[in-house]
């Protein structure tokens, strides 16, 4: 697998800053190259964080200061008391920014606090932290469901046989993307279909999906499930196993997100509709390139990448960045994650997929 270097030039030409470098009254740097980024991940379970979020971030770092920028990486496992205890360390060790993906976005306040009291900037990463946060930068999260429910109404079409029923397999509670993702898709599906069956699932576990589709499945009918909104493609593959197990051999429309490489496949074999793919080196290479122009002071450069804005339940006005998402479907893989160069032709294509990818033209 190969992580190309992403195709988005954030231009700071076009906002006036091209010139603010750390000369001059325009802009103050604090530090030089020599940057300590604090880069702390919120589960295993997905992963993208693992295999893309911090490699990418940790070669942006180096490339932004010269080799001489370091991150300091932890990852808390869905364990929201471990990853307090990790940014405790990293506020203990001085880092001089911190990038936070928080496994639960309100317990996390106080760290948040703390590293604040101490002059460390915190930026939330792809989720919406509580507490004094610096800046945000994540995907439209509203759009992502709204993504998902379009397509999965598309697949349905005009015709929706003997049912109109669709269970929504949503997130984790504590993440706040999750309630985002479920108000856009609810936005789209109102009106439209019955949802028959919703719930939300502790730290997006597979399993804990499966056996609650398990139940679903025995209430509802497996003949009467018109489609299934799953909110990540990890609980898309539970939901699918549910479906096998109970005898489902043709299986409904079913939604995801990530485009992780097992669900790609999925996609092109039949068995999972869509994912919604979002570029992580877009959204990892902007969040490098924000904590270290905030630690070298480069405020006017700074503003430039936080132009958009958000309120969380604590804060309001927080400087974002907010990258776009898309639909991913078995005629879209080419110009998504092959295009940015996030899988191979290769990756995708082993032997149980071959025939699947000659089919669309992946060769």
């Amino acid at each position: 697998m190969s992580v190309a270097a992403s195709t988005m030039t954030l231009s700071l030409a076009g906002c006036g800053v091209l010139d603010a470098t750390g000369d001059g009254a325009s802009a103050t740097p604090t530090k030089g190259d020599d940057v300590t980024i604090g880069l702390l991940l919120p589960e295993k379970a997905n992963t993208r964080y693992d295999k893309f979020d911090y490699p990418i971030i940790k070669n942006q770092v180096a490339e932004l200061t010269h080799k001489k920028g370091h991150v300091q990486y932890a990852n808390a496992d869905a364990d929201s008391a471990r990853q307090a205890g990790q940014m405790q360390q990293m506020i203990d060790d001085r880092v001089d920014i911190i990038l936070l993906d928080a496994v639960d976005s309100h317990a996390i306040a106080g760290e948040v606090k703390k590293a604040k009291d101490a002059g460390i900037p915190v930026i939330a990463y792809d989720r919406l932290a509580e507490g004094p946060i610096d800046a945000y930068i994540s995907f439209d999260n509203e759009l992502v469901g709204e993504v998902q429910a379009r397509t999965l109404l598309d697949a349905l079409g005009s015709g929706v046989g003997t049912s109109d029923k669709v269970v929504m397999v949503n997130g984790s509670p504590t993440d706040p993307n999750a309630k985002q993702f479920k108000e856009g898709a609810l936005s789209e599906l109102k009106d439209k279909v019955t949802i028959a069956d919703s719930w939300d699932t502790k730290d997006w576990k597979p399993e804990i999906a499966q056996a609650r589709m398990a139940q679903a499945i025995a209430r509802i009918g497996k003949s009467n499930i018109a489609a299934v909104y799953a909110a990540n493609d990890g609980m898309a593959g539970g939901v699918i196993k549910a479906l096998k197990a109970a005898g489902a051999t043709t299986l409904p429309p079913i939604t995801g997100q990530d485009a992780e490489l097992d669900a790609v496949q999925r996609i092109l074999a039949g068995e999972q509709y869509m994912s919604v793919y979002k570029s992580y080196p877009d959204e990892a290479e902007a969040a490098a390139q924000m904590a270290v122009t905030k630690v070298q002071g480069k405020d006017i450069q700074f503003d430039a990448l936080t132009q958009d804005h958000v309120d969380s339940p604590t804060d309001k006005n927080i400087p974002s960045k907010l990258v776009q998402v898309s639909a991913l479907t078995k005629n879209r893989v080419k110009d998504t994650v092959i295009a940015d160069g996030i899988y191979t032709v290769a990756d995708i294509c082993t032997p149980k997929y071959r025939a699947a990818c000659a089919a669309v033209g992946l060769k």
